[in-house]
């Protein structure tokens, strides 16, 4: 695998951004239900990372949202009528409903798949594994959009597999790339592949956390690296720490992130946090690396503080020369505990870089920088032989900003969701994002 890079797929916020309270165990969407959203903030907070890391060379891309109301969900529900009539009897009986049909949760793009690199598959393509999401309703049925979305993206079967998801049950709860961090010397090298899961439905030693859901499952991060033809010496499967997952800690990704040969994550975050580490140390010796670690301790940074700022759901980048640069939400610098630890994070010779960024409209919903994104490692050969319209530029970024600014409110309620007028908003937004995009059949016949 020559000249390959690692290329972030950013979810580009919908015009249904809101606070429903919808993901139980997501402390700050919790916190923030029913108040006041700012769709149009939050989307150009999110073309604005774009830029900010495209203009350091980092490798940049779109990933659209999908269709909303869901009136396919809303008609297997039970409400009947026309699309104005459904919305009116489900705001009027099952308002939670309406809800999670104009959920706009797939901006966070972390959660659409799991991708795996041509250098550690089988045969030697690369594979993106559809996350069912199948502990949320609101989220449970992104999957086909999803789908739909990687295929067009990645239509070339000589270079890509896009599997769909696995079985909707809870023997295969499966959160994609949250739960998944790959480690290698360089990306066109092969590498290991660390799978993080919260519980297991056979496996009886494995203890669930007691107070909010485990939402990965080991059965399902199993499945995925069979589909993706994995290394077994290669791929390592470990489990998180129960007692954090009942703080807040629903990803492994607010807990935890990796890059290159670097691991950057709390000392909590893992059962048996020694063996982890090993186990991560000898799979990398195998591809001739050395893991470098960086082991935030509780005394430091408490997992509270860890939560509430989300530190570790920050982006680890590797720029154009090669240093490491971490992006990191401003809320970081709002917590003491927090700021004081970053004041002396640069001591450590890994991380060259520290930069802060204003994500609050999606910090409010529990999604930080590394939520927000989709990591694929691509070659030049398979950059080019994917779909080009979603490639970050100027060009497109300036088309986006006044494309939101036509189309998104500066303010969205609860009840506003009730307005019939806001689906015929999205429709409208979304036949001109697809010709902005070059994806004309996007959301034809959903």
């Amino acid at each position: 695998m020559k000249n390959a890079r690692e290329y972030n797929f950013d979810g580009l916020v919908g015009p249904t951004h809101n606070y429903a309270g919808l993901s139980f165990g997501n402390v700050a969407s919790f916190l923030s239900a029913n108040k006041a959203s700012n769709p149009k903030e939050a989307a150009l907070q999110g073309l604005d990372k774009m830029r900010m890391l495209a203009q350091r060379g980092i490798a940049q891309a779109v990933l659209p949202p999908q269709d909303r109301p869901n009136f396919r969900l809303l008609r297997q529900l039970g409400f009947k009528g026309t699309e104005a009539q459904m919305i009116e009897a489900a705001a009027r009986t099952a308002p939670i409903l309406l809800a999670c049909a104009y959920s706009a949760a797939s901006m966070w793009t972390a959660n659409a798949a799991t991708v795996s690199p041509s250098a550690d598959t089988a045969d030697g393509r690369v594979h993106f594994t559809v996350a069912n999401l199948n502990t949320k309703l609101h989220r449970s049925f992104e999957c086909v959009q999803t789908e739909r979305t990687l295929r067009a993206i990645f239509y070339n079967e000589n270079y890509f597999s896009v599997h769909q998801a696995l079985p909707s049950t809870p023997v295969f709860g499966d959160e994609g790339a949250a739960n998944h961090t790959r480690f290698c010397s360089e990306y066109s090298a092969a590498g290991i592949e660390l799978f993080v899961y919260g519980r297991s439905e056979w496996d009886a030693h494995i203890v669930s956390p007691k107070k909010f859901p485990a939402r990965q499952s080991k059965e399902a991060s199993n499945a995925v690296a069979r589909l993706h033809g994995l290394d077994e010496s290669r791929t390592i499967f470990v489990q998180q720490n129960p007692d954090v997952i009942d703080l807040g800690v629903f990803h492994n990704d607010v807990i935890a992130v990796g890059n290159g040969n670097l691991f950057f994550y709390h000392q909590e975050a893992f059962v048996n946090e020694k063996v982890v580490i090993e186990q991560c140390r000898t799979a990398l010796q195998q591809v001739a690396a050395e893991l470098r670690a960086i082991r935030v301790d509780s005394a430091q940074v408490s997992v509270a503080d860890a939560v509430t700022s989300y530190l570790f759901n920050s982006q680890l980048l590797t720029k154009p020369d090669g240093k490491m640069m971490l992006l990191v939400p401003q809320e970081c610098y709002q917590n003491r505990a927090v700021s004081a630890y970053l004041a002396n994070l640069k001591s450590y010779d890994a991380i060259d870089e520290l930069l802060s960024i204003d994500l609050r409209q999606s910090m409010c919903n529990g999604g930080g920088p590394a939520c927000l994104r989709l990591r694929v490692e691509l070659t030049e050969q398979q950059a080019n032989a994917m779909h080009q319209g979603i490639i970050f530029t100027e060009d497109l970024y300036a088309r986006l900003v006044q494309w939101v600014k036509r189309h998104y409110r500066d303010v969205l309620l609860p009840e506003d969701l009730a307005d019939p007028i806001l689906a015929l908003e999205v429709q409208s937004a979304l036949a001109e994002l697809s010709e902005i995009l070059d994806l004309p059949a996007l959301y034809t016949d959903l």
